[in-house]
């Protein structure tokens, strides 16, 4: 673990999404059009070390990775047990 002292922490995250068609009529398709974050922080240490604390974090987070770097991604829908077949 880092030893970084943060007096304070506020984070702002805000995601601009598109939706067209319609879900009664199964046209309905959305999409991410972009995530932004601003982090703000205080604190009494040096800016290389925050700045470090900082890259930490983002290299270690799962959800950022995953978007900043595409993955596989799988899916399975079951309807009583039974493999329902996919319509995508």
């Amino acid at each position: 673990m880092m030893k970084v002292s943060v007096s304070k922490a506020r984070v702002h995250v805000s995601m601009r999404n598109r939706q067209e068609g319609s879900v009664l009529q199964g046209t309905v398709k959305t999409s991410c059009l972009g995530i932004e974050t601003r982090l703000e922080l205080e604190s009494d240490e040096p800016p290389e070390r925050v700045a470090a604390l900082v890259r930490n974090a983002e290299n270690g987070c799962f959800t950022m990775q995953a978007l900043l770097t595409p993955v596989p991604f799988t899916r399975a829908v079951t309807l009583n047990g039974s493999l329902l077949p996919s319509s995508v």
